[in-house]
């Protein structure tokens, strides 16, 4: 059996149901103060969890009007984060597609020297043809294309981090020497897409480099996770689809020689949480009842690249042929897999598929107690479906508070999860190993 499972916290607006930040009992705070995260993450600390993780966008959504969804960037925001808890890690999504490998080499090493090892980026290759205007390119990258430069810039990245060995410092202030140019060397990197001399102008990072995240769930997506990826997010809306995935990933994982210990993954689990399964449902409810399902529509077109979903009516049966073809879609390709199959399975209306999507854009959603809670967490853990859980509370700080005060206790009365935080960094609490340096 499994030692403990590992439990992300991810803050995305006043919560996760796409109308949480109209509800009375969500956060006072604004999207924008700095506050609002470092609440959400002294608690979270206080509750154990393994780390947080703050998603991004690059563009403006045309639902601005009607729905709660601009934030701070995040790699600033945890850099103030750093400063304002010590233990739990800290995960920013940044993109591949969107930035250079020297920035963002030099960023989370900053963030990793500034908390003291709790830097981890999620690796993402951008697809939104918003975010291609807002950077310069009318067209999208193609999904294969996305993927073969994301090799070369992580190869690259991964080339600066090392550029320093651990003990090139030596800040000798009598002596006069800071460090040894013998222990740091240059990538000389030239590449089909970059072209980087290197050294990374900053010592190495305590980690070695930063934990390395991805959530693509497609074939190319599962094989660069494989090769790559130290803790992986993915979305399930059932725990068959969450173990065929977990079982495929680490078979991948084992043919590229790592060992399945070292690729943990978190599928994303949205809790509503109450004394009686009844009032759970209830407040579900609550929260459906303030969402605007135009909003829904809106949002499921994006998902599909921009594809126009009008003139579907809200109460008919859907078919798999009123979506386009996953496989043509240039966009997250596998959510237009998860949903096109929801369909396929369920034969959902559109108002029902959209009432699904807004409790937490496609990952499993669950209403009920406390003890029906941690037992879907235990069956998923022990069951091979997950190694934790990315979780996405629909409503904050509320249903974060009462998973932290309800629900953990009786996970680690079970010994399922930690009662204290054995080491400082992330990679402590995930149990991963240090990279290996070029310099021995």
């Amino acid at each position: 059996m499994k030692q403990q499972l590992h439990l992300n916290l991810f803050i995305n607006s006043r919560g996760h149901h796409e109308a949480s930040w109209r509800h009375p009992e969500a956060s006072p705070f604004a999207l924008t103060d700095i506050r609002y995260y470092q609440d959400l993450a002294r608690r979270a600390e206080a509750g154990l969890f393994d780390s947080i993780f703050l998603a991004d966008q690059l563009a403006l959504n045309d639902d601005v009007e009607r729905a709660g969804r601009v934030w701070l960037e995040p790699i600033t925001v945890l850099g103030a984060l750093s400063v304002s808890t010590s233990r739990i890690g800290l995960i920013s999504t940044a993109s591949t597609t969107y930035s250079e490998p020297f920035n963002l080499a030099r960023q989370f090493a900053s963030l990793d020297h500034m908390s003291g090892g709790r830097a981890g980026w999620n690796i993402v290759t951008s697809w939104s043809a918003r975010a291609a205007r807002n950077y310069g390119d009318a067209s999208q990258v193609s999904h294969a294309d996305r993927y073969a430069r994301a090799e070369e810039y992580l190869e690259v990245a991964k080339g600066l981090w090392d550029s320093w060995a651990a003990d090139a410092v030596l800040d000798d202030r009598k002596d006069g020497q800071y460090a040894r140019m013998d222990r740091i060397r240059p990538i000389d990197h030239k590449g089909a897409c970059y072209d980087v001399a290197g050294p990374l102008n900053m010592p190495r990072c305590p980690q070695g480099r930063p934990v390395l995240v991805q959530a693509g769930s497609s074939d190319t997506g599962r094989r660069f996770a494989a090769r790559h990826a130290e803790a992986v997010f993915t979305a399930h809306m059932e725990k068959a689809t969450a173990q065929a995935f977990y079982a495929d990933l680490k078979s991948l994982a084992l043919e590229m020689g790592r060992p399945g210990d070292q690729i943990h993954i978190l599928p994303g689990l949205s809790p509503m949480i109450g004394s009686t399964e009844a009032e759970a449902q209830r407040m579900s409810q609550e929260l459906n009842d303030l969402a605007d399902p135009e909003i829904g529509r809106k949002r499921l077109a994006g998902r599909f690249g921009g594809h126009d979903f009008s003139h579907l009516p809200l109460d008919t049966p859907l078919k798999p042929e009123d979506f386009p073809d996953p496989s043509t879609v240039e966009a997250a390709r596998s959510r237009t897999e998860l949903i096109v199959g929801l369909v396929r399975r369920e034969g959902l209306t559109l108002r029902q598929l959209l009432s699904k999507m807004a409790g937490a854009r496609g990952h499993f959603t669950f209403a009920g107690t406390p003890e029906q809670v941690a037992d879907l967490m235990q069956d998923w853990f022990t069951d091979g479906a997950s190694d934790g859980f990315n979780l996405m509370p629909p409503l904050l700080p509320k249903m974060l508070d009462v998973f932290i005060a309800e629900v953990v206790p009786l996970l680690q009365r079970r010994g399922l999860f930690r009662t204290a935080y054995e080491g400082q960094m992330l990679r402590d609490h995930f149990g991963l190993a240090r990279p290996e340096s070029r310099f021995g």
